[in-house]
């Protein structure tokens, strides 16, 4: 396997963020001058123009929405199945989108990023997604045992065995999904998941380290009465802007050096749309998380139940793809690719991807869609036509 590189840890990050911010600022003020001169736009009136345009991007967030025509096959209250299928043979390939406080439409972000598309070009036809919903009051109690009745009902509706495809929270529970149901998965593709939280080294570990030292989950349940019984997407968004400190300084001022480019502005609201839409999830189930997943660790220890059954990630015997981000900071490589030390896959049955991505990039970044998924997806289709 490609060497991991390190990524820096989050003390470094904030000692560094000044410094990044501030060289962001220059950038972009130094790339605004030059494009107002280029767009002879250089008086005080110009400015003013200019600065409300800018506020008028920053600020103006509508809900994310799907870029692929799709049906809904069916509702619950905490997920929808939905269909974006071209043809009606080959084995369903159902994709678990991540589920931290954002919208579902990650996987079909655009028409030209969109994990769904790559998967119906690569052969991959009879494609679907469970699109996650925002928690409400009905769902704050919902578990992890009411997820994984939601897969076995989809499931069941896609004709008893498909192909499963998970990104990061959607790819730990794909991974505890094979691991209970090995007979009805075909093929696990995972990317960008925490199978061992433990491993290597990433930011939202530290977090949890200083935040549950004694396995405490205080700080998360006072979060959760923060939302009256679920945990607010806005909480999490701020908690991944904690993360890259400089980053949002560094957005906004990319917006204002690029101001008077339409197609950079509107790129620039496509993506806040999605990443500052926060959409909320059942309190319960995040606890669940935390205490057994991340604290715990207890999907590599053998000591996860779901149900009262085992999870035993030996049962898994189909073929698996695990893919990770070489600048992941978010779920480190060795977090994803531990998923290789547990299943019970013959290792010629196995296939790991370093790309060249951070976490989101892993998801829908041109690089990854057009190179790992494109390969993955490839090999899918091809396992289905030996069949």
């Amino acid at each position: 396997m490609t060497a991991i590189p390190r990524v820096r840890t989050q003390p470094e990050r904030w000692v560094q963020a000044p410094v990044d911010a501030a060289f962001a600022c220059l950038n972009g003020w130094l790339d605004y001058a030059g494009s107002a001169v280029a767009h002879s736009r250089v008086t005080p009136l110009d400015f003013a123009e200019d600065a409300l345009r800018w506020w008028e991007v920053a600020t103006d967030r509508r809900a994310p929405s799907w870029s692929t025509s799709h049906r809904v096959m069916r509702s619950w209250p905490e997920a929808e199945l939905l269909d974006f299928s071209t043809a009606e043979s080959g084995t369903p390939t159902l994709i678990l989108p991540p589920q931290a406080g954002h919208a579902s439409t990650i996987v079909d972000y655009s028409a030209g990023q969109s994990q769904v598309r790559t998967a119906r070009t690569a052969g991959l036809e009879r494609a679907f997604v469970l699109s996650w919903q925002p928690a409400t009051d009905q769902t704050a109690s919902s578990s992890i045992e009411d997820y994984i009745a939601i897969l076995d009902e989809a499931v069941e509706l896609l004709g008893g065995r498909i192909n499963l495809v998970g990104d990061c929270q959607g790819g730990w529970l794909a991974t505890i999904y094979a691991a209970l149901r090995p007979g009805s998965v075909a093929a696990l593709a995972v990317a960008g998941a925490p199978i061992d939280f433990h491993a290597g080294h990433s930011a939202i570990q530290e977090w949890v380290r200083s935040l549950s030292r004694n396995g405490e989950l205080r700080f998360y349940e006072h979060l959760v009465g923060l939302g009256d019984g679920n945990h607010l997407g806005a909480n999490q968004i701020l908690g991944f802007k904690m993360l890259e400190p400089a980053e949002e300084i560094s957005r906004l001022a990319g917006l204002w050096g690029h101001v008077h480019d339409t197609a950079y502005a509107q790129r620039y609201t496509d993506f806040e749309n999605w990443f500052a839409w926060g959409q909320d999830l059942p309190g319960a189930f995040y606890l669940w998380i935390v205490e057994h997943l991340f604290i715990g660790n207890e999907l590599v220890h053998g000591e996860l139940h779901v149900d009262g059954q085992p999870v035993d990630l030996g049962s898994i015997d189909c073929p698996v793809f695990m893919l990770a981000g070489r600048t992941d900071h978010i779920t480190p490589a060795e977090q994803m690719f531990a998923l290789a030390d547990y299943v019970g896959t013959p290792s010629r049955d196995q296939r790991q991807l370093l790309v060249d991505a951070g976490h989101l990039g892993l998801f829908m970044g041109h690089a990854a869609l057009e190179g790992a998924w494109t390969d993955v997806f490839t090999a899918l289709a091809a396992i289905d036509s030996e069949h």
